[in-house]
């Protein structure tokens, strides 16, 4: 079964990956992340990714869109009620309609094994873009396996970042680690 796998980044794409192919799905990864700021994270993300999926014979596409002043335009004025619902839909319908267009008869995103992510959002969404391009959303609940794949990407020596990936969550990162710091 081919499946079209949106990936945010390598240290989370590890366990997603090994569970795939254990289920025996054949994988290639979406590399689709406009979301992702500042240039340079997006490059180091996006370079890690290649590289991963390199080193373990993966194929992977690539929609190179980098865009800060577009991500704002899009989610303004609604920077904190709407923001991550409009992030993954544009990376969820994007890997629903590549999928569509390539032949795949299913697609998934690594954003399923993150604790820190809107999980049943992102189960909804794909549901929803499954059947707008009639295709299968392969929903599987990855985050059982977060810490593992953490610690495996971290023993590659995989980039980690610490942030999701936009503007707004690196700034809610700082300022947690002030007042954390203040305490």
């Amino acid at each position: 079964m081919k499946i079209l796998l949106h990936t945010c980044c390598a240290p989370c794409s590890v366990k997603c990956v090994e569970v795939l192919k254990e289920r025996e799905f054949d994988i290639t990864a979406f590399w689709y992340n406009p979301n992702i700021h500042p240039w340079t994270e997006y490059q180091n993300r996006k370079n890690a990714l290649t590289e991963y999926c390199g080193e373990n014979n993966i194929n992977v596409l690539t929609k190179d869109e980098y865009g800060l002043r577009k991500f704002i335009c899009d989610i303004y004025p609604n920077f904190e009620s709407d923001r991550c619902k409009f992030c993954y839909e544009k990376r969820i319908e994007e890997t629903a309609k590549r999928a569509h267009e390539g032949g795949y008869e299913n697609f998934s995103t690594t954003l399923l094994i993150s604790p820190y992510q809107k999980h049943e959002l992102i189960r909804e969404i794909g549901s929803e873009m499954a059947k707008k391009y009639g295709i299968n959303f392969t929903y599987i609940d990855f985050r059982p396996y977060f810490r593992e794949g953490q610690r495996l990407a971290r023993n590659m020596g995989l980039y980690m970042q610490k942030y999701c990936g936009c503007i707004f969550s690196e700034e809610e990162r700082y300022i947690s680690q002030k007042s954390r710091s203040k305490k």
